[in-house]
């Protein structure tokens, strides 16, 4: 329900082509990367669960800094659509 809503975000006629996107997999990671955050507040000591936060938040920030540098316009919009803070650039 959540990837429909998401999927509405972008033009008709791409819907079917861009469930690879980049924009789509950014998306997934952070719905990942959310559910994982407040499996994490329950469960502190669970080291498994760290390891894999932090593997999915290096692959959704490889795919950002690409995005940057490909299309600097369909990454602002994506970092509000998905209410993502941009962070500082090294």
């Amino acid at each position: 329900m959540v990837k429909n809503a998401f999927i509405s975000f972008l033009s008709q006629e791409e819907k079917e082509e861009n469930k690879g996107s980049v924009e789509f997999q950014v998306f997934l990671f952070t719905k990942k990367i959310r559910r994982l955050t407040s499996h994490l507040e329950l469960h502190r000591k669970d080291y498994l669960s760290q390891r894999g936060l932090r593997k999915i938040l290096g692959k959704r920030q490889r795919l950002l800094s690409y995005l940057s540098k490909k299309n600097r316009i369909r990454y602002k919009e994506l970092i509000s659509q998905l209410d993502i803070r941009e962070s500082k650039t090294r």
